[in-house]
């Protein structure tokens, strides 16, 4: 008292921890070898902090199987000679800790005979319950060890110490009498919770005279590293290309071939000499490809797999010589390459799509990826939440191509699936007739044209394709939740449609109002959901259209949140869709939001992926980019008030389809709402994919 008494108490609180152990997914094992002479097994199970009512239980758990000699582990393991000894404590600890058991063998003993019977006495409490006798037995010394130490000063300054690290001097007093209280259930009730394989860590120490190891040295000294280094061979630079839409057209060659192919070429240098290149194909109608979505999807999903003259790994390699990027599927390929490249891997293409071998062991590979991936959607908030909305707003009947099958409809469809029903839609509809070329970078045009009518030109479609047309649904509100038990992030997945085409007098305007809205993180939805009331990992919205020629458009909006924001996140989209449609936007917001659509394309224009895909749609539909010359112009000169009509026109918050998927029950029964922990990097979520691959009409 003398030293002590006169320092202040501190006045700075201690740091509260935030962080919360994950609850572990599943047995884990670590094994380490070294020098030693026993082998040592234990196994480690994570346990509640020493102040939670359910700790004296285990307390008295650990005792009575962890004590010499009438403990259940020295019965199990030493008294049958398969160890030299046992052990068994816990940690008292201010947050969550852990319990371990474990055993020590004998010189040249095997681990193995050890482990498994550690298991099975730790996790067998089920099929063999704590006793009576067991209980009372560690009740008593754990009751006396408080006794011995209340009656030593030393030894009771120490425990009070300990307990005050735990939270409080007076946990002392209290873990005594709740001792005192603990019951046979509560033990084997405590014995089930916790001490199961899913909450479990395996130890293993494995003596080795020498033990192999790989070491790993020392980053080297960087300036001694580079300082004679001058650089090999540079990346062949491109020219200066400027992206707008008239000099675009000024520069494309167009044309169509003798076998109908049209070609949409644009040659120009590229960074490295690359060019990027696709071939659209168009093939099928309504009647051929009804009931046969997953026949034509396997078909064009095999394309890859083998040819007459290469194997899928073959293919594979002779890409890789070619320094090629290709992906074909039913649809059509796209390839990126080295210009000196191109007309090779045309060849290769033109193979694949021409003389598929579909090898059956491949197919059944295939088939067997394609159900586990349905079978994992059975559980995925957003694929679940996605389907759902899908077959609520896009209501176009069973067998349809465009139809959106429900996850068990799929994993049905695709167990039934065979081999001749994929090389059938492949022998029957395939073909290249009328399809789209198209082809940006550093490449010859007369020799790509040459190319392209010579592989492609003679592969006939046997069908003439006629497009199938997206129709609009005029579908009613929607409100429902699905439950995903264990899942940390629920998804909210809504919408509606709209009666638009993109030759609509107010189509710039919808589409701008679509932006401010959600097309970008200072958009109303996301800085409400998102940066204002911190509910959501991530939340957008779009408008879109279904292609360039039909009057089938929607308007979709998604979040990621934590289960128990579910209500509030709801709210939130739904009170900003009705400010949007009751107060409009500012002259200011829809100039700076018109300027930045227009930035985002002319950017996309610059990428030669993007403006590719581009070109084969406008290819497709006969337009030309004096349509983005208008539309841009349009969007320029857009007005506050033809925004805000475009609103009130198509945005109806009593429209609005709401699907939610998510993990609620659990989130019901635990705390009340607030909001998620901060998102991890990877934890913002991209726009949703669609819920299965396109009917394949190509068109």
């Amino acid at each position: 008292m003398k030293h002590f008494a006169p320092l202040p108490k501190p006045k700075r609180p201690l740091p509260v921890l935030y962080t919360e152990e994950p609850v572990q997914d599943g047995e884990r094992t670590v094994t380490l070898r070294r020098a030693g002479d026993t082998a040592t097994v234990a196994t480690l199970y994570r346990t509640p902090a020493a102040r939670h009512p359910d700790y004296p239980a285990i307390d008295v758990l650990v005792t009575a199987l962890g004590d010499t000699p009438s403990g259940r582990l020295h019965r199990a393991l030493v008294q049958k000679s398969l160890a030299a000894s046992s052990f068994a404590f816990t940690r008292d600890l201010h947050d969550p800790g852990f319990v371990a058991f474990g055993a020590s063998l004998a010189r040249g003993g095997d681990v193995e005979p050890v482990r498994k019977a550690l298991i099975d006495v730790v996790e067998g409490m089920k099929s063999r319950p704590i006793e009576a006798a067991e209980v009372e037995r560690a009740r008593t010394m754990l009751l006396n060890d408080m006794e011995k130490a209340s009656l030593d000063t030393a030894q009771m300054v120490r425990m009070l110490s300990e307990y005050t690290a735990m939270g409080d001097w007076r946990l002392f007093y209290l873990y005594r009498d709740r001792l005192k209280k603990v019951t046979l259930a509560d033990v084997q009730r405590v014995a089930e919770a916790y001490f199961k394989p899913a909450n479990r860590v395996l130890g293993v120490f494995v003596p080795t005279e020498r033990a192999e190891r790989a070491p790993i040295p020392p980053a080297p000294d960087l300036n001694a590293m580079l300082q004679e280094y001058r650089g090999g061979e540079g990346v062949r630079l491109g020219e200066t290309f400027d992206p707008s839409p008239k000099n675009i057209e000024s520069r494309l060659q167009r044309g169509v071939l003798a076998n109908g192919i049209r070609t949409a070429l644009l040659p120009k240098r590229t960074r490295g000499g690359r060019v990027v290149a696709s071939l659209t194909l168009h093939w099928g109608d309504e009647q051929r490809l009804a009931n046969r979505e997953v026949a034509c999807e396997f078909a064009g999903a095999m394309l890859m797999r083998g040819t007459q003259k290469h194997n899928r790994a073959e293919l594979k390699d002779a890409l890789e010589k070619l320094n090629a990027s290709v992906a074909v599927g039913g649809d059509g390929a796209s390839i990126e390459v080295r210009g000196e490249n191109l007309l090779a891997t045309l060849r290769l293409v033109a193979e694949v799509l021409r003389e598929p071998a579909f090898p059956a062991a491949e197919f059944e590979e295939l088939k067997r990826a394609a159900l586990a991936g349905a079978e994992e959607q059975k559980s995925d908030p957003s694929a679940l939440a996605s389907v759902r909305l899908a077959r609520h707003l896009q209501d176009y009947p069973r067998g349809h191509p465009l139809y959106t099958p429900s996850v068990e409809e799929r994993i049905d469809w695709l167990s039934k699936s065979r081999l001749e029903d994929a090389t059938a839609c492949y022998r029957e509809i395939f073909g290249a007739t009328g399809a789209d070329f198209v082809a940006v970078g550093d490449f010859d045009p007369q020799q790509v044209t040459a190319a392209v009518a010579e592989l492609f030109g003679p592969w006939r479609s046997p069908s003439e394709f006629q497009r199938i047309a997206a129709r609009y649904f005029d579908r009613p509100a929607l409100d429902q939740e699905l439950l995903t038990p264990d899942k940390a992030n629920a998804v909210l997945r809504a919408g509606f449609n709209l009666r638009m085409r993109q030759d609509d007098p107010d189509f710039a305007a919808a589409v701008i109002a679509g932006y401010l809205l959600g097309g970008s993180p200072t958009a109303r939805l996301p800085a409400r959901v998102r940066e204002k009331e911190g509910l959501s990992y991530s939340t957008f919205a779009l408008l879109s259209t279904a292609n360039l020629l039909d009057d089938a458009a929607s308007f979709r909006v998604s979040a990621i949140f934590a289960p128990q924001n579910r209500a509030r996140v709801e709210q939130a989209i739904r009170e900003e869709l009705a400010r949007a449609a009751r107060e409009g936007f500012t002259a200011a917001e829809v100039r700076n939001a018109a300027r930045a659509y227009v930035e985002q394309r002319r950017l996309a224009r610059t990428q030669d992926r993007t403006l590719a895909a581009r070109l084969a749609e406008y290819s497709f539909v006969g337009r030309s980019f004096a349509w983005d010359v208008a539309f841009e112009a349009k969007l320029a000169s857009l007005t506050a008030a033809e925004v805000n009509a475009a609103v009130k026109k198509y945005v109806d918050p009593s429209r609005l389809a709401v699907v939610a998927a998510g993990d609620f029950k659990k989130s019901a029964a635990s705390a009340g709402p607030g909001s998620p922990p901060a998102a991890s990097p990877g934890a913002a979520e991209k726009p949703p994919a669609a819920p299965r691959p396109s009917a394949g009409s190509g068109g």
